[in-house]
């Protein structure tokens, strides 16, 4: 009726209203869901029967009337829901902005190659992390390894775990780590830290370039790792990615073969307390010199894990080939934890000093209560071999004199890392 319609039937013979038709069936109710009046507007309304008075009372009110407030109050939150989205991708288009700002200025710094006291120089290598850099101090002049977190993979973990590198390195001072100089944060955000530069090369790319290497000479550079692991795990600390790639060679101080350890990135504290979230659960290291426990008990990773790590290192140093080789991770893994090494005299064919082989083959044993319990036990262990007085200071020397500094070997294809790259190798 309210759009015009006129019904065609005596208003006598039309149908009574929801709300008449209960009511005289002596019915009392409510109706809020909404229902037609009899102008045939939806409404909302209430109704009882009066048996005393023998009538009807009732009352309706237009829906749209009824429900105004709610509507009013549903145009509101929708209003504000909407304004709240907009404000929040704003804030998000803001934050991306002003990330991308940030990046900006830390490359920027970069390539001004400049970071606070030092000087940028030419670039060493790149990983997973970070850059490294050679650079020099400022007032001091000496040549540095400067190792920057990269400008695109900044954030809080990453951060944690740049820090956690550099601190718990900075606490180590055995002459066979490698020694921090410094640590900042530009006005830009670079995180960087300074460390002694290294311009020797690594055992991978010892072998690489020269084949194995002489029992003596192996024997050699495993006591100076057995020195600086025997520190670290002195004071707590397992470093869990022991591997040819993270032992330099050195000639430091006018001696030859001069060890450092690098990479305490994945460094683990047998007492948390240098733990992050759950790195230490997670696989961490690299998989051709992992332990079987760091295979399948990571959390359970001690320093007779870094042990079997290192007597991998001697038997790559003294075969030219890795304990165990596979075409992938799975079979690599099952082999670690299952399959007994071969011993470096059969893999070679000819004779290996008995007291070293033995030496490397129980750092290589599945059960770590039969490998050396300590360091400082396989130093003495390697040192009663004959071999150990084939090569000594003088040896190193000469070796060196052949090959000159800084031109010893060329960074193998393929490693990326260069010779400073701290590696994580979750798999």
């Amino acid at each position: 009726m309210t759009r015009g319609f006129r019904p065609k039937v005596r208003r006598r013979d039309m149908p009574l209203t929801r709300m008449v038709e209960a009511a005289i069936q002596d019915q009392a109710g409510v109706d809020v869901a909404g229902y037609r009046d009899y102008r045939g507007v939806p409404v909302v309304g209430a109704w009882t029967w009066l048996d005393d008075y023998g009538f009807g009372v009732g009352t309706e009110i237009d829906y749209a009337e009824a429900y105004r407030p709610l509507t009013i109050l549903k145009r509101a939150f929708w209003g504000l829901l909407g304004l709240l989205a907009a404000s929040s991708l704003a804030i998000f288009v803001f934050t991306v902005m002003v990330a991308r700002l940030q990046r900006q200025a830390r490359a920027a710094a970069i390539e001004a190659r400049q970071l606070g006291q030092y000087k940028l120089e030419e670039k060493l290598g790149a990983g997973a992390m970070g850059v490294v850099y050679k650079g020099r101090h400022a007032m001091l002049r000496r040549p540095t390894a400067i190792k920057l977190l990269d400008a695109d993979k900044v954030t809080d973990l990453s951060i944690a775990r740049f820090e956690r590198e550099v601190q718990i390195t900075s606490h180590l001072n055995h002459p066979n780590t490698v020694a921090i100089y410094d640590y900042g944060r530009t006005p830009e955000g670079v995180f960087y830290y300074a460390m002694e530069y290294l311009d020797g090369l690594d055992l991978q790319q010892l072998v690489d370039t020269y084949g194995p290497q002489p029992a003596g000479r192996v024997i050699y550079i495993l006591r100076q790792v057995c020195g600086s692991l025997y520190e670290a795990h002195s004071t707590g600390l397992v470093h869990r990615d022991i591997k040819p790639a993270n032992i330099m060679l050195n000639r430091r101080g006018g001696e030859g073969d001069v060890v450092k350890v690098l990479d305490f990135g994945l460094v683990k504290a047998r007492d948390g307390e240098h733990a992050t979230g759950q790195e230490d659960q997670s696989l961490a290291g690299t998989p051709l010199y992992m332990s079987p426990e760091a295979i399948q008990l990571p959390g359970s990773v001690d320093a007779c894990s870094d042990l079997y790590a290192l007597g991998a290192v001697g038997y790559f140093l003294l075969t030219g080939q890795p304990v165990f080789e596979a075409n992938d991770l799975a079979e690599l893994c099952r082999l670690h934890t299952s399959e007994p090494a071969k011993p470096p005299s059969v893999r070679l064919g000819h004779g290996v000093p008995p007291e070293l082989e033995n030496a490397i083959l129980a750092c290589l044993e599945k059960n770590r209560s039969k490998r050396p319990q300590t360091a400082r036990e396989l130093a003495n262990r390697l040192g009663r071999s004959a071999a150990a007085a084939e090569w000594s200071v003088d040896e190193a020397d000469a070796w060196w004199g052949r090959h000159e500094r800084g031109q010893a070997a060329p960074a193998p294809k393929g490693n990326a890392s260069g010779q400073y790259d701290a590696t994580i190798a979750h798999q």
